[in-house]
């Protein structure tokens, strides 16, 4: 996902260009205002036609340059979340680790991991889960994305999380067992995972 303005600006026209100025004005005008407007503030319309405006290829990095000009809080990404299409809010999944909410949005990574969106699952599994969900969290949304067939590749710092998990490790053989009793294809990606879990070698087995 792009969050340069000079890469969007090389790839968008003069209407979309023009657009995105007056769209980031207004973002940035709310972060030096935060309190005040009342209601939801005309930069979070813009977040939802990002799109139509700016081209669907291009819409998360726009909506993420918004979230990171206005300085987003938590009512303002759990609003444009609960409010949002899948696209709005897998935008505003992809964008929080970038911003300074510490684990205060977690719900909100936790209501994706509730759903069976891939698009949704992907993006809740990025920097931000890897930073804030404890390990039982952490442990079930590895577990989601087999389940979903979201790539393994797109859970942020897989290997050192899972380095000696003997927790997720019984997880992922519990789960390959029900697979396999229930005539199903166990996923590829579970071996990858369940590889890393074996701790780290020590030094004398490493010599």
């Amino acid at each position: 996902m792009l969050t340069s303005r000079k890469e969007l600006d090389d790839r968008l026209r003069g209407a979309a260009r023009a657009w995105l100025d007056e769209a980031l004005a207004e973002a940035a005008h709310a972060a030096g205002h935060p309190d005040s407007d009342t209601g939801s503030p005309p930069w979070e319309l813009r977040f939802a036609s990002a799109g139509r405006q700016c081209g669907l290829e291009h819409a998360d990095s726009v909506r993420a340059l918004l979230l990171l000009e206005a300085r987003a809080g938590l009512p303002a990404v759990t609003r444009l979340y609960e409010q949002g299409t899948a696209a709005e809010r897998r935008a505003v999944l992809l964008t929080l680790d970038r911003l300074d909410l510490g684990a205060t949005a977690l719900p909100l990574v936790e209501d994706a991991l509730r759903t069976n969106d891939t698009r949704l699952v992907s993006a809740a599994v990025g920097p931000y889960a890897a930073a804030h969900l404890d390990a039982h969290g952490w442990r079930h949304a590895v577990l989601k994305c087999l389940f979903t067939e979201v790539p393994v590749e797109a859970v942020a710092d897989l290997g050192r999380r899972a380095r000696g998990d003997a927790e997720l490790a019984r997880m992922l053989g519990d789960f390959a067992a029900e697979r396999t009793a229930a005539g199903r294809e166990v996923p590829a990606d579970l071996r990858t995972v369940l590889d890393l879990t074996a701790p780290a070698p020590t030094s004398r087995e490493e010599s």
